[in-house]
Parts: structure tokens; C-alpha cells; sequence
């Protein structure tokens, strides 16, 4: 029960990079994360959902155009943390960008995330 919780609110963070227009991402992450969210992403930590807006509409204006962000294997929540692997890939299949969430949970949404980046390059299809 408590993976499906962390699934959903995990399904939902990852839409917001993948929504049609930057005027849904705000909403999409109120509907998963906390407003005192705490984000740990490649540039350090950064607090609330701004924070994490920022960083989604970062990526989602990749030079190379907007991408695709997508969840590539089963939460696996072990204890209080749920972790997951992400690929993020740019319209014409590359440069793309790998690598692992970590994630806590409070009353059903997330209020860390911890973001561990893998190797930029092509992706093989």
C-alpha cells in the first residue's frame, strides 16, 4: 500500500516535467510534493516548491528542445525511502541524462528528494 502511495505521488513529480505547457508544472508538483519540500539536486539544496519548479522548467528548456522525463523501474520502497531510476531524453534521442531519485514520504506526498544524476550522452533506443 505504502508503494503504490509513493508510485503515485512519485508518477505525479515526474509528469510536471512532461506537461504540455510550463503553466501545469507548479500544479502538477503541489499535487506531489510539500510546501516545505526539501530538494537536493545537482546544484545543492534548495528548499519549497519553487526550488523544484525552477529546476523542472530548467530541464524542461534544454537546448536541444523540451524533453521527456520517465520513470524506468519499479519504486522499490524499503523502509520510509522509496528510490527509483529516471531517464530524461531531448527530441532527437540525445544528449540524455540517467540516473536515480531518492524519495521521502510525508502524509502521502514527497518532502525530500534527492537527486542522483548518471552519465549525459546518447541513449541506447
Amino acid at each position: 500500500m505504502q508503494e503504490e502511495t509513493a508510485q503515485s505521488a512519485i508518477d505525479t513529480f515526474i509528469s510536471a516535467f512532461n506537461a504540455s505547457d510550463d503553466s501545469y508544472v507548479t500544479a502538477l508538483l503541489s499535487r506531489a510534493l510539500t510546501s516545505d519540500v526539501v530538494f537536493w539536486g545537482p546544484l545543492g539544496r534548495s528548499e519549497g516548491i519553487e526550488a523544484v519548479e525552477r529546476f523542472v522548467l530548467d530541464l524542461r528548456r534544454h537546448p536541444a528542445g523540451t524533453g521527456t522525463m520517465a520513470r524506468c523501474s519499479a519504486v522499490d520502497m524499503p523502509d520510509e525511502w522509496a528510490r527509483y531510476r529516471w531517464v530524461f531524453t531531448t527530441p532527437d534521442g540525445g544528449p540524455g541524462l540517467a540516473g536515480t531519485d531518492v524519495v521521502h514520504l510525508r502524509r502521502n506526498l514527497i518532502d525530500q528528494v534527492i537527486v542522483f544524476a548518471g552519465e549525459i550522452g546518447p541513449l541506447a533506443a
